[in-house]
């Protein structure tokens, strides 16, 4: 039978809570579910007002794993959804905008996905982001040294930049903007991409070239792309382990020595909460939006 739960006065039936999810560790749905509510208060202004793409894996990350951006059937009609553009004519998404959407949405078995516009103004962006992937044998220690000389490059023009993990192999630099278009920020992110590469020609690729990848880090510049979505701040990742999108600081990026320091699963996140707090928080406070030069 499907336990019928209340969270913040709606009523939610949550199934195969024994279910393994995470073979390599033996971690449960139910503790999946767990670790949202737990963590819903960092999590959900990283979601609220931005459409959400699900990247779902019901069976786990070795079953069937599929791509969700049209609000899927069944969603209650308490979940906020919206009408958002795109190329091939508008469409509607959900937006996670309270606890009780967050573990309907959880119950899902999904990553987070949003993009880097809010709802209300889906022509402006107001997030820029390189994802720096880590070509074998490359590693996220590689990623560390590109993180930082974009850091500099980024502080240069005034603009102030945090960093997460994916929660796979690599990192996730992101600032706050204001005042341009997905569009303009593209084309800004895409330039200090080419620059990295000269900067550091043996060690970065602005290119997805696969036959380059090998020992380099790709810097992608290519999710600043209005159509584009990124895993959300704190989402668990699809990964044989219940891997973490998890924010980090700076002093760990520069100190970084091995893949193993900056890999956080589930049950770590909840102490580096009450160490840290949201290392993203200032993400969310448009005072500190940088423009672009």
């Amino acid at each position: 039978m499907t336990p019928i739960t209340e969270v913040e006065g709606r009523r939610l039936a949550l199934s195969n809570l024994k279910k393994v999810l995470y073979p390599a560790t033996g971690f449960t749905k139910a503790e999946v579910l767990h670790y949202y509510a737990t963590t819903a208060e960092v999590l959900l202004p990283h979601l609220r007002d931005r459409p959400v793409s699900f990247l779902r894996y019901p069976d786990g990350p070795d079953g069937q794993v599929f791509f969700t951006k049209n609000v899927p059937p069944g969603t209650p009609d308490w979940v906020t959804t919206a009408e958002v553009p795109r190329s091939e004519g508008p469409a509607r998404m959900v937006l996670v905008q309270d606890l009780a959407s967050l573990i309907w949405a959880a119950n899902l078995v999904t990553e987070f996905h949003t993009h880097q516009w809010l709802v209300d103004a889906p022509g402006e962006a107001d997030r820029l982001v390189f994802d720096l992937d880590p070509g074998p044998p490359a590693t996220i220690v590689h990623c560390c040294e590109v993180a930082l000389w974009l850091r500099e490059r980024l502080a240069a023009d005034g603009i102030e930049a945090y960093v997460k993990t994916a929660g796979s192999k690599g990192l996730h630099l992101l600032a706050a903007v204001r005042g341009a278009s997905s569009d303009q920020v593209s084309e800004y992110a895409k330039e200090l991409a080419v620059e990295a590469e000269k900067a550091m020609p043996r060690l970065v690729l602005h290119r997805m070239t696969r036959s380059l990848r090998p020992g380099k880090v790709f810097v992608d510049w290519s999710q600043n792309a209005a159509r584009k979505t990124t895993a959300t701040p704190y989402t668990l990742r699809a990964r044989a382990q219940p891997l973490v999108s998890a924010p980090v600081t700076w002093v760990e990026v520069e100190d970084c020595g091995a893949p193993a320091q900056l890999t956080f699963q589930a049950p770590d996140i909840a102490p580096r909460l009450q160490d840290h707090g949201d290392l993203l928080a200032p993400l969310l406070d448009p005072e500190r939006a940088g423009r672009l030069p």
